[in-house]
């Protein structure tokens, strides 16, 4: 089954907890400290495989978490780092974020890596706490959260070669003889609802891969039917082999309802290298056909020629020619002067925070730092809330409360935290 889109919820592992410890040592009747950090939560990481053509498995299972750090030690063991995952995906793969639609990358070379999430930080143990006033810190942190998302996947082939044409065209036919693709074929619109893709042998000039868009009709580019699915599709073809129905009414009408589709979708498709090619040159009509269009279609400025997809007449030279055409045409990079490969992250100011009244005697601050600080501190030891209540003095947000106008006993929420503010 071909799927070209997917949503998925991805989740980062936590870091492991920082351990509070010290040494026990036979005649060492004041050791030092001894907790060891905790591990890194493992990160997950999409990586594209060329082998995939299809965004199948994330339909079968669409929960992804990555291991957990594991806690720190006594003895200055270090705890365990989660593993990561790697989640493969077909070339041609667009990441969004769900919730707003940002882009957040194009994938369109084999191996190319997207770090979606990274795992926690691991928690400091109270070893790094020591100071020449402080020999015995009662003083560690947590692990750091790990980050969870939801995403969509969307699917873009990226073949050398676009077969596109009018439903009944023979486009799935004409796949079905040059390839080993085996699409499925009947004698009626709309037979194919899904791209297909066929590997072309020929000669020694290597392979070039083909998709089989599905039918296109008037009005794809406005959604008609299903026309924006397919037309994505043909984004990322080099050169696009137009297909005619030689058995059709009038195959030049349909010639340009399928360009002006093609150019209202995306200019730059109407400037890509088109082959025309009359199919079922073994009907009486297509043969008479044949001169009208030849001369229509090259005044146009295209190359023309004319096959049987059933008798595999003219199959040969057609595929020469767009051997011929694929040398010549730029690469997507080139034409794209690389813009859609570049991922930009804009730069986040985590000390920035907000603070919002919640009903009577209750506060929430919001912003990414101190959350992420609240959710790594221990706050059942009086170290480390004087050390949290410190870092909130520094970065302002105390004096921000206190303008705002909490109240000894009121509920400062941080993250998940509930904090009961104190005098003072």
């Amino acid at each position: 089954m071909f799927y070209d889109r997917a949503k998925i919820y991805i989740r980062s592992g936590n870091g492991g907890d920082g351990m509070i410890s010290f040494r026990h040592e036979k005649h060492v009747p004041y050791g030092g400290p001894s907790g060891g950090d905790g591990g890194d939560g493992g990160d997950i990481t999409f990586i594209t495989n060329k082998k995939m053509n299809s965004l199948v498995r994330f339909h079968h299972g669409n929960h992804f978490r990555a291991e957990h750090g594991d806690n720190g030690s006594t003895s200055d063991k270090y705890g365990a780092a989660g593993e990561g995952l790697f989640l493969e995906v077909p070339r041609g793969t667009i990441i969004r974020d769900a919730d707003t639609g940002e882009q957040l990358a194009d994938l369109t070379e084999d191996g190319q890596l997207y770090l979606a999430v990274s795992g926690g930080r691991g928690g400091r143990g109270n070893i790094h706490f020591a100071s020449s006033v402080n020999r015995a810190p009662r003083l560690a942190e947590r692990g750091e959260p790990g980050t969870e998302r939801w995403l969509t996947l969307e699917l873009k082939l990226i073949a050398d070669v676009g077969l596109v044409g009018v439903p009944n065209a023979g486009k799935s036919t004409l796949l079905s003889v040059i390839s080993a693709a085996k699409p499925k074929i009947a004698s009626y619109p709309f037979t194919t609802l899904r791209p297909s893709l066929g590997v072309v042998a020929l000669d020694d000039y290597g392979t070039m891969v083909v998709a089989d868009i599905p039918g296109l009709i008037e009005g794809a580019a406005q959604g008609i039917g299903l026309g924006h699915d397919f037309l994505r599709h043909v984004e990322r073809t080099r050169v696009i082999i137009h297909l005619l129905d030689g058995a059709a009414s009038d195959p030049l009408i349909d010639f340009g309802i399928i360009n002006q589709e093609l150019a209202i979708y995306d200019e730059k498709l109407s400037k890509r290298p088109q082959l025309v090619v009359l199919n079922k040159m073994d009907l009486p009509d297509a043969v008479a056909w044949e001169p009208i269009l030849e001369e229509e279609i090259t005044k146009a400025g295209y190359d023309f020629m004319s096959i049987s997809a059933v008798s595999r007449e003219g199959l040969r030279p057609m595929l020469y020619k767009v051997q011929e055409m694929l040398t010549d045409a730029p690469t997507l990079l080139e034409e794209d002067e690389m813009e859609k490969l570049t991922i930009i992250t804009p730069e986040v100011n985590e000390d920035t925070f907000t603070i919002v009244a919640e009903g009577f005697h209750n506060w929430r601050v919001n912003g990414a730092k101190i959350e992420r600080i609240a959710a790594m501190t221990y706050f059942e030891f009086n170290a480390t809330l004087v050390r949290f209540q410190q870092i909130m003095e520094g970065m302002g947000i105390t004096e921000a409360l206190q303008e705002a106008g909490v109240q000894a006993g009121d509920i400062v929420h941080i993250g998940n935290e509930s904090l009961e503010w104190g005098e003072e």
